[in-house]
């Protein structure tokens, strides 16, 4: 049996189709009128696969370190393109999407990245060091020489967007900058650790230099530097700990 139903100039042939099957599909074309369409990637599990995948990511994650020692290895392109295009995939203020990634490989530019951020931190530990801040890096081991920013393959600089700008010079609000750039930044750290690599996320005491060596607008405000690479054969961590789960978190 065959049955035409015509919407406006649209026809559309229905193989048997019940009229419960004629609704669903009236909704779904609905919708697309309205910009929605079906959730068509959503995968359900059962509750112990869900307990387990929940298990092993967290202990994959767990494993995770801030590496301030990397080895020179060069990674694939195709790699830092797949972990940006993940953090792509956050959710964001009204979709807006308020970010810019630029993969720095070219030593030339590392070297002048590295060379504007310790002109800062030499400032800043000069005027810091005793101060609270100061004094909450020091089991860090940290100081004003950042050669991480040289010998890492690559630096994935990350820019937050309070607005874009229309073809013809509009203003367009961004909404939740700071909120949705996080994210994205936090599930690029998690790409980056997922690939086998790892990574540390610095912040220069003063950040504008990047917009002019990465060639930026002045209205982008630089949110960090992803380091990435593979760690050197000789690299160490701080002894450090984690909150525990009653620490961090109420069950209501």
């Amino acid at each position: 049996m065959i049955s035409v139903l015509t919407l406006g100039s649209e026809n559309f042939i229905l193989y048997n189709y019940s009229l419960n099957a004629i609704r669903e599909e009236m909704d779904i074309l609905s919708e697309q009128d309205k910009g929605f369409h079906p959730l068509r990637n959503y995968r359900e599990y059962t509750q112990e696969d869900m307990i387990q995948r929940a298990s092993l990511f967290f202990e994959s994650l767990k494993g995770r370190r801030s590496v301030r020692s990397f080895s020179d290895r060069t990674i694939p392109m195709e790699v830092i393109e797949n972990c940006i295009k993940t953090a792509s995939t956050a959710p964001s203020g009204a979709n807006r999407q308020p970010w810019h990634f630029v993969a720095v490989f070219d030593g030339e530019v590392k070297k002048k990245i590295r060379e504007a951020a310790e002109e800062g931190e030499r400032e800043f530990y000069r005027k810091q060091a005793e101060q609270a801040w100061g004094k909450a890096l020091k089991h860090l081991g940290t100081n004003a020489s950042k050669p991480f920013l040289e010998t890492a393959p690559c630096l994935i600089a990350i820019f937050a967007q309070p607005y874009s700008l229309s073809p013809e010079g509009e203003k367009i609000p961004h909404y939740y900058v700071t909120q949705s750039v996080g994210i994205a930044a936090g599930m690029l750290i998690t790409a980056v650790h997922n690939a086998g690599l790892v990574s540390l996320t610095y912040t220069p005491s003063d950040p504008r230099f990047l917009n002019e060596l990465l060639g930026r607008p002045s209205y982008e405000q630089p949110f960090m530097i992803l380091v990435t690479g593979y760690p050197d054969e000789e690299a160490r961590v701080p002894v450090i700990s984690k909150k525990s789960l009653e620490e961090i978190s109420t069950f209501i």
